[in-house]
């Protein structure tokens, strides 16, 4: 009696090899990836906050009066913004360089993605959820949001500015 339970699947011992090794070589795989996961201490988001879309802009936080650049006691910055058909709200952002900020998103209609050409700022923005991404900027100058999620026929258009000054200067949004 053999120990090789692919015997009752497949007769031919080559073929049983190779079920063998691309089994074994799946599990290393996936062991290497948990590996590096656990050591670089990346997992997935845990700050998972819900809003209602259909009522976004009768929330507090995303009111229309309430979007825009916040300085936090620690002299952090949180910007607020919608992303809705077919663009940011508000449409430009001024935040100085240098300076910690944290972006939260919310979609009032469809899925969205942002993106910040020449930095590491990206995410989606899923209907129903708050997304939040903190990111510093280390260069002034001006760069788009662009939405890089397809959202519908105006998608190419979808896109807001986002303008980083020098330290004494910025913090603002209109």
């Amino acid at each position: 009696m053999s120990l090789d339970p692919l015997r009752t699947i497949c007769e031919d011992p080559l073929e049983r090899k190779w079920v063998w090794l691309s089994l074994i070589m799946a599990f290393v795989m996936g062991g290497l990836l948990g590996f590096y996961a656990l050591s670089s201490n990346i997992h997935p988001p845990s700050n998972v906050e819900t809003i209602d879309s259909s009522r976004l802009h009768l929330s507090e936080e995303f009111a229309e009066d309430n979007l825009g650049v916040k300085r936090n006691d620690d002299g952090s910055l949180t910007v607020t913004l919608v992303a809705a058909r077919y663009g940011f709200y508000p449409p430009r952002i001024e935040v100085p360089v240098d300076t910690p900020v944290t972006f939260r998103i919310a979609s009032a209609d469809v899925l969205h993605g942002v993106h910040v050409p020449f930095t590491n700022m990206a995410t989606m923005i899923v209907p129903g959820y708050i997304s939040e991404v903190t990111t510093t900027f280390p260069r002034t100058g001006e760069f788009s949001l662009l939405c890089n999620e397809y959202c519908g026929l105006g998608h190419d258009s979808m896109w807001s500015r986002l303008v980083v000054v020098p330290e004494s200067a910025g913090g603002e949004s209109s």
